[in-house]
């Protein structure tokens, strides 16, 4: 029997994020995922950015394990689920698990301000025994005392996404998080020298300031702009929750103080989307053009209808897939060694492929609703 503490959590975070819990997400095959697969030593307490300086990088594909010997319990701990790379994130979870006959139980805090609530979920998720937990952290380092309380009492901890500088993962599975700001501002470059510009002002909404993801995409911003062989000047940086409502807050208040000068703006999952309408409110569509650091379904909507023009993908869908699968293969003993990192090669869309992009890799299907639980001995 699960803890009832842990389950109550469940529940309640099932009621904030208006999730369901049936019908779950059906069982689906999915081709080997292009991944680099970084070996120790390395260096310590570390970003995966440092792993790939540092450690043995192995190009190649990660296979989809085969189906569990038993019904191990696994518990995901994501920031939120209130923007749609979450929900992809959870179908990647859930149909997965059915494939590997695994049970799983998603726990979702109520958003980047929320570590509390994570750090509760995670207290909750060890005293119930799960066989292992798979973590996206909201912060870099404030995460790591509760990892290293599970890693103590016997609970192997996996990073799914956002990064982390702890040393008592068992394998983080996540992207360059720094190559999503030089994907993201290498478009921004090419595109302004297509159209013939020598120099170009970039406005940023990259997320909540500490989350590991965020560091990431400035960083790779502002290594892209020093890079470029045409003069990149970012001219704002406004953080905050990733949430729609103050995203558009924020958009807003850039475009009122820079409206006139700005020439892109490159934003988060929930970032970009939110600027759309402010920018044409401000009558500046024209003028702008919105780029995304990831990919959703939202943002491939938007870059279908020209509001937004390319975005950057960290392959949402396949980093959970490679996740759980990288969990039940470790509880199995299936690996001689295993990898400190696992990075899910990024991609891009724009409007010149949108057409032949493999957005199953990347985006849950269409009406697919999160789904926080499964366990196989129930269906």
């Amino acid at each position: 029997m699960r803890d009832l503490t842990a389950l109550g959590a469940l529940a309640l975070c099932m009621a904030a994020a208006g999730a369901q819990t049936a019908p779950a997400a059906p069982a689906a095959k999915f081709a080997p995922i292009p991944v680099l697969s970084i070996f120790r030593p390395l260096q310590a307490n570390g970003t995966a950015d440092d792993a790939i300086a540092s450690g043995r990088v192995v190009d190649g594909h990660y296979p989809m394990t085969a189906r569990a010997s038993k019904h191990w319990r696994i518990a995901f701990l994501f920031p939120h689920l209130k923007d749609p790379y979450w929900v992809g994130c959870s179908y990647g979870v859930i149909s997965e698990a059915h494939r590997l006959g695994v049970a799983v139980d998603i726990l979702a805090a109520d958003g980047y301000d929320d570590l509390a609530g994570q750090l509760r979920q995670m207290d909750q998720a060890i005293a119930a025994r799960y066989d292992a937990i798979v973590l996206s952290p909201i912060g870099m380092t404030a995460n790591n005392a509760s990892i290293a309380k599970a890693r103590a009492a016997g609970i192997p901890v996996f990073e799914l996404a956002n990064d982390s500088r702890s040393d008592d993962l068992t394998i983080k599975v996540t992207t360059s998080l720094r190559d999503m700001g030089l994907e993201a501002m290498g478009w921004v470059v090419r595109d302004a020298q297509r159209r013939g510009m020598k120099s170009v002002n970039v406005g940023l909404l990259p997320g909540p300031m500490g989350a590991g993801w965020v560091k990431g995409e400035v960083d790779g911003s502002r290594i892209g702009a020093q890079q470029a062989p045409i003069q990149v000047n970012i001219i704002d940086i406004r953080y905050g929750d990733s949430d729609f409502k103050g995203q558009t807050k924020l958009a807003r208040q850039m475009l009122a103080k820079y409206g006139d000068k700005l020439d892109y703006l490159i934003g988060c999952t929930g970032c970009a989307p939110a600027a759309v309408q402010p920018v044409k409110d401000a009558g500046l569509g024209g003028r702008i053009r919105i780029v995304a650091y990831d990919l959703t379904d939202d943002i491939a909507r938007l870059i279908h209808n020209k509001a937004i023009y390319a975005a950057a993908d960290t392959k949402g869908v396949s980093q959970a897939r490679v996740a759980i699968n990288a969990a039940v293969s470790a509880l199995e003993g299936r690996n001689k060694e295993l990898p400190h990192t696992i990075l899910i090669k990024l991609g891009l869309v724009d409007q010149l492929n949108f057409a032949s992009y493999p957005f199953d890799t990347s985006i849950a299907p269409d009406g697919y609703k999160a789904t926080l639980s499964y366990d196989p001995a129930r269906n």
